[in-house]
Formats: C-alpha cells, structure tokens, sequence
C-alpha cells in the first residue's frame, strides 16, 4: 500500500493550519486503518526539535504511524507560464507519496513552467498547488480537484472561493489565476489568464 504525505507550512516556530492537516490525517485512517487510532500530529510535532525562525516545510511520511518528519528550508518556485494537460487521475481526499502520473502530466509541460491538469475537460490543479480563476467579482475553485489542499479547505470554510466545475473553453469568462497550496498562500502567485497555454 502506498504510503501517504502532509506537508505542513513552519513559520517562525508556527505549523500554519494545523487542524486542516489533521482532519485529512484523519480522513487517511477512516479510508485505510480503521481499526487504528489517527496519530496526533501536534503532539507528534512537539516532540520535535524543529527551527523556531524562518519558513520551512515540514514533511511527514506515514501508513497506520508515522515513518518520518523532517524540516527543510523553503523557496517558492516562480511560475509564469502553464500548459493545459489532458490527464486520468482520480481525485484524493489525501496526498499519496505515488506521485507518478502526475510527474508524468509535468513533463509534457514543454517550455511552460507548470501544468494545470484537465480531468474529462475539467480543470483540477496544477502539478504541486490548488487553483483559482477570477471572473471579475469572485474567486472560483475547481470543484473537483486532484488534491483536496488544506489551504483549500481553509479558504472555503473562510468564505474567500466558491467551488465551481471549470471547464477548458470557460477560460474565456476569467481574467486571473492564483495558484495556492500549503506553503503558498492565497494571493503569493497570480498571474494573468493569459499565462495559460491551451493548445
């Protein structure tokens, strides 16, 4: 079975949007260990002697426990380019450490710096963040993502995106796109719709 991630934003000794990361800990255990208690992952990180300045990624890899926890320094990748890929990837409620089709969507990339993944003519996510398309007055989510990020969920309960099915030829209705996940946050990467290879 595969094993399972949750990366987690440190910021100066803070692990950001904690009870999101929990909550899909917890969805992991009720799909695959339910004869198992969900670990804790604040105790699990208060153990840990994990920097107390700067942003880092907290990545930690578990099955029914936890296997490892470390902490690197983290960098933003600058993105301003995207190709649309057509692919075939169920959605996950959770983060899978197979990440071999999606790697295999990245590299048709070409010269663009990202992908935005289509499923049956839906948009989902780019390869490592959520998406969110601008049409004018509001920020749109896909409905349907690949992944169902934490900074996603923590957007949503807030009221600052809507969930909508988001086709390829809607594009045209939407000016901006913002690309957000656990280390980025809503409005740290937005680009022009223009950005956007289609073809």
């Amino acid at each position: 079975m595969s094993r399972f991630i949750e990366s987690i934003k440190l910021c100066d000794g803070n692990f950001v949007r904690l009870p999101f990361h929990q909550e899909r800990v917890n969805g992991v255990f009720q799909d695959f260990f339910k004869n198992k208690k969900p670990f804790d992952l604040k105790e699990a990180l208060e153990n840990e002697n994990f920097p107390k300045t700067g942003i880092f990624k907290c990545r930690i890899i578990f099955d029914s426990n936890i296997q490892l926890i470390e902490f690197s320094p983290y960098t933003r990748r600058e993105i301003k380019s995207l190709k649309l890929i057509e692919t075939s990837i169920d959605p996950m409620r959770y983060k899978s450490e197979d990440r071999q089709k999606i790697n295999e969507a990245f590299a048709q990339k070409g010269d663009c710096d990202d992908i935005i993944m289509l499923n049956n003519g839906l948009l989902s996510d780019a390869s490592y963040s959520n998406i969110a398309l601008w049409d004018g007055k509001n920020w749109y989510t896909p409905a349907l993502p690949l992944i169902y990020g934490t900074n996603r969920a923590a957007l949503l309960q807030a009221g600052k995106l809507i969930e909508r099915q988001i086709r390829k030829e809607d594009l045209a209705n939407y000016t901006r796109l913002r690309l957000f996940n656990a280390m980025i946050e809503f409005g740290e990467i937005e680009l022009d719709c223009n950005a956007i290879l289609t073809d």
